[in-house]
């Protein structure tokens, strides 16, 4: 659908492209505000009945809901982005993102966050028809160059929330003089890093509603367009009555190309989460027990600095290199040092614990490892312009990132739960002398990098 050429690039329409930024930062932002606190926001409701050991599994439920729910309604969201228009379906995320954000920091009981936190994952569902406006905004030229700035919204989302919900939470107990004489920050101490996140999502519901224009193919009004993308069109004939918007089904969107860039996409997605879950997991833990030791600070210090570092750095270099190199060898690549990070990572606990304590060994592992995780936004990337760029079929975009979407948040809802017990499972029947779980890492690591070389080397 959108075959690479050479020849000077398009210029990108920035206007409309950083309201999808926005939209997509939502996302990130509502996912992780809520981590600093969520422990023991689960215990204040009750259902823990005062047992702390019981809080880890209480949280998970509403740790993996999130996505649980994102991955239900991800491809329905596209299919009605289909029929009824790219806008309308962008607008509604946002809005029920700050309503159900607002509601959640109001909330006393656990299955009320339960619910409210699975309706801020559907509110999250149309991320992907985010991602099919992005390229309908682009074209050949200068796609690359607009999908290179996505990940940077995942990992600004990923230091911002955090430091929302660590900062605001409980108000009244950091600033009694102030904040404390609002009785509404005193029964509800989880109020305000919600209702700030809830404020920005609304402000970005508010820009796209002004600004965001309809970049569906057969309901924006008749205008000039490039020649790659008329036949799209049918002649240029506006279509303006729903019921003749028919998806197009599933196997003239499912092409071999689409499938291998998908399960890119989908392995990516699990690698990032799988170190979101293990890194603050294994750090944390003391070091005879196979950790490093860190405190809470130390750890929220580590990935903010790597969360604005890896920002900067791909909105920087990283369009430069996919159109240098093409997003398939910038895939590649990134999977081998992604390869040699995993080993990294698994020598920290083993260096830590010969000299007794994080020495310069073990910094030099930990920073070695964050480096080549830096490939993890590249991936994303690279993943998604070789998606759309193998799309065939004149409707089939948006189903495509539809169903992208939906399996990566599959992934990311069942990764916690299975990366999590691995690690206390390997630790506890000290299984390879506690180094099973850094073996399963680098094994799937290892297909990883197989597997990007089935990825298409022309688009």
């Amino acid at each position: 659908m959108y075959a690479s050429a050479p020849g000077p690039r398009t210029p990108l329409p920035w206007s409309q492209l950083l309201i999808t930024f926005a939209i997509q930062l939502s996302e990130p932002l509502s996912a992780t505000v809520v981590y600093p606190f969520l422990p023991q926001f689960v215990r204040q409701t009750g259902i823990t009945e005062g047992d702390e050991t019981r809080t880890g599994y209480y949280s998970g439920i509403i740790g993996s809901v999130f996505f649980a729910a994102e991955c239900l309604t991800v491809f329905h969201w596209a299919r009605a982005s289909d029929r009824f228009g790219r806008r309308s379906v962008l607008l509604l995320g946002p809005l029920g993102l700050a309503v159900s954000m607002t509601c959640f920091g109001l909330s006393s009981s656990f299955w009320m966050l339960v619910a409210l936190r699975a309706l801020q994952g559907i509110c999250n569902g149309n991320i992907g028809v985010a991602k099919t406006v992005m390229a309908e905004l682009t074209d050949s030229t200068n796609i690359g160059d607009a999908f290179a700035i996505v990940p940077m919204m995942w990992g600004l989302g990923n230091a911002i929330g955090p430091a929302i919900g660590g900062a605001l939470a409980s108000p009244a107990n950091t600033w009694p003089d102030t904040m404390g004489k609002f009785s509404l920050l005193r029964i509800h101490p989880y109020f305000l890093p919600c209702i700030v996140a809830a404020a920005c999502t609304f402000s970005t519901f508010v820009w796209a509603a002004i600004s965001l224009r309809e970049t569906h193919p057969y309901k924006r009004s008749l205008r000039k367009i490039d020649a790659e993308r008329r036949p799209l069109l049918q002649n240029e004939i506006e279509i303006s009555d729903p019921k003749t918007l028919v998806p197009p089904p599933l196997k003239d969107v499912l092409n071999r190309n689409v499938v291998a860039s998908m399960a890119n996409y989908c392995a990516t997605s699990f690698i990032s989460m799988m170190y979101t879950v293990l890194m603050p997991l294994m750090w944390s833990t003391s070091i005879p027990a196979g950790g490093l030791g860190f405190s809470p600070s130390k750890i929220g210090t580590i990935l903010a600095i790597w969360g604005f570092a890896n920002a900067g750095l791909q909105i920087l270099f990283l369009a430069r290199l996919l159109r240098r190199f093409g997003e398939r060898t910038v895939f590649v690549f990134c999977a081998v040092a992604i390869l040699l990070g995993s080993l990294a990572f698994g020598l920290q606990s083993t260096f830590a614990r010969w000299a007794g304590h994080a020495d310069g060994t073990v910094w030099f592992l930990l920073c070695f490892h964050l480096l080549m995780n830096l490939g993890i936004s590249a991936q994303y990337s690279a993943s998604q312009v070789l998606m759309v760029r193998s799309v065939t079929h004149p409707l089939g975009l948006s189903a495509t990132n539809g169903l992208a979407q939906m399996a990566a948040s599959a992934t990311r809802g069942l990764c916690p739960y299975l990366v999590s017990s691995l690690f206390s499972i390997t630790l506890q029947r000290n299984i390879v002398g506690g180094f099973f779980i850094y073996i399963c890492i680098s094994l799937f690591a290892l297909g990883a990098v197989i597997s990007s070389f089935w990825l298409p080397k022309k688009t």
